[in-house]
């Protein structure tokens, strides 16, 4: 079967289903830039020289590149991991120096007629060091704080030589990667931590104009915020009920009691208030940790006072670590300032391209928006617009729709269920078992044979052969404890895995 596998073509195992959607994606989009970029004197869409035809000469070539990449033995994209990491860094650096200012930021480098971004290389290069990480000799992200930070290491310092450029949306498209070491077992606190400190930076910014409690409406709203955060971490991460319960009628009933008071003219200062009462449910929660040693209840408290500290940081955070541009930006995209001429140039007149589509669209090339370039660079930051425009909402639902669709193929994929079935089965019948099952090795956490099958599926085989061959040949002697041993007939074994080989060889071939 290995023969078999090795002596087919390398088309074969490619999955043409997402092969097909992505081609599907890059044509819709080539056709988008030719509409966003049209030129009535010269309306080629395979002009080189236009937008559309340079989209469509770097389609060609990703092609061929995708061709070479598979005639590659995976196992050498493994060993060059490290150094390909290490030579993207040191493009980045240069790239610090070198590349030329364009609307602010150095992360372009110009080549003769070509242009190249060297963030973009860092992302699969960044990936494979990862991966690189991941697949070494016994490695378990969760077994040690030297693992959390190499990998930490490996996604921050592209990161950071990207911010040197000025690329902030380049940095972004990293912190994906986070996911991944989610995937290792990283704990879901982390990406509740990140999610929290979004949300409680958003509302902070965006709610400033009116006062509760005598401080603005967006602190008060993320001290509620923090407050329901911490219920629910005491109930459902420390399975605490208790707590939970105490903690919540304490925030709900010195709530009440502040409401009241306001009512008859008491004015309590807001921030004496909810520093005071998270302060006392946090020491209430320590005398129960200390008496449970729940460290659970330990790393709730640590998580609620850094919310507080990082709601207290968010002003200088906002005012002194950001650029001017970036601060308008965001401002501008929450609605707290609107300045449709100048910072908000680009928001408004994409808002109006997008809603002057309708349903169905103005046609392929009649957008007025695009065509008269209200939108600025409309064929790259804002094509969407175009699209928009000319297809409607319809046609923007669908050029997204195949999104998801590549995450369904790669993810729920009946194909793949059925292979892996087959594997278990024929690993069952010992067809996969090219080496005796008792040899195995650690790799990373896992245990496998030296085909690298899960060390579940030898044991399963070992269950099947070794204790059927037990039971079968021996009679009630060694289960019971009776004497008088006598061997079952070795025709029943024999029946025994016929059976199972002709039920298992009658699998359609379509599951292979």
């Amino acid at each position: 079967m290995l023969q078999r596998e090795n002596s087919t073509s390398i088309f074969a195992h490619i999955d043409w289903w997402t092969v097909g959607i992505y081609i599907i994606m890059v044509l819709a989009g080539i056709f988008s830039i030719y509409a966003a970029s049209y030129d009535f004197d010269n309306a080629s869409i395979f002009d080189g020289a236009e937008f559309s035809g340079k989209q469509l000469r770097w389609f060609g070539l990703a092609l061929g590149l995708a061709v070479v990449i598979l005639l590659f033995d995976a196992h050498v994209f493994e060993s060059y991991a490290l150094p390909i990491y290490l030579g993207i860094l040191f493009l980045m650096v240069i790239t610090i120096f070198v590349a030329p200012d364009i609307k602010g930021s150095r992360s372009w480098l110009v080549i003769g007629p070509f242009s190249l971004q060297s963030a973009e290389f860092g992302k699969f290069a960044t990936a494979l060091a990862l991966a690189k990480l991941f697949d070494s000799y016994n490695f378990k992200l969760n077994a040690s704080k030297k693992n959390y930070a190499l990998a930490l290491t490996i996604i921050f310092l592209p990161i950071l030589l990207i911010l040197a450029q000025k690329e902030t949306g380049s940095a972004l498209a990293y912190m994906a990667l986070f996911f991944v070491l989610y995937r290792e077992g990283m704990s879901g606190i982390v990406l509740l931590a990140a999610l929290s400190a979004v949300t409680f930076f958003v509302i902070a910014v965006k709610y400033t104009e009116t006062l509760i409690l005598g401080i603005p409406s967006g602190e008060a709203i993320v001290f509620i915020l923090i407050m329901a955060l911490m219920v629910a971490l005491l109930a459902l991460y420390c399975k605490h009920f208790t707590a939970a319960r105490n903690v919540f009628l304490w925030f709900t009933g010195t709530g009440l009691f502040v409401g009241l008071l306001s009512l008859c003219g008491v004015q309590v200062p807001g921030l004496i208030y909810f520093i005071t009462v998270i302060i006392v449910a946090c020491g209430y929660c320590i005398l129960d940790w200390l008496r449970l040693k729940n460290n659970r209840m330990l790393h709730t408290v640590c998580g609620i006072l850094g919310s507080v500290i990082f709601l207290f940081s968010v002003n200088y955070a906002f005012n002194e670590l950001l650029m001017p541009h970036q601060r308008d930006r965001i401002k501008v995209t929450l609605g707290i300032s609107d300045d449709p001429l100048g910072k908000g140039y680009n928001v408004n007149q994409a808002k109006i391209a997008i809603g002057s589509g309708g349903v169905t669209g103005k046609g392929f090339l009649n957008g007025t928006q695009t065509k008269l370039k209200y939108v600025p660079e409309q064929h790259t930051d804002f094509i969407y617009c175009t699209i928009g425009e000319e297809r409607g909402f319809i046609g923007s639902v669908g050029s997204i729709a195949p999104f998801p669709d590549t995450y369904i193929a790669n993810n729920i994929s009946r194909r793949e269920a059925a292979y892996s079935l087959c594997q278990s089965l024929l690993l069952l019948r010992g067809v996969l078992s090219d080496i005796p099952f008792m040899y195995q090795h650690r790799h990373g956490y896992r245990t496998v044979s030296g085909n690298r099958h899960p060390s579940s599926l030898f044991q399963l085989r070992r269950f099947v052969i070794m204790e059927f061959h037990y039971t079968s040949f021996h009679n009630g002697q060694n289960r019971c404890g009776k004497k008088g041993a006598s061997f079952v007939p070795m025709k029943t074994v024999a029946d025994f895995y016929s059976n199972i080989f002709a039920h298992t060889l009658a699998l359609p071939k379509s599951i292979y």
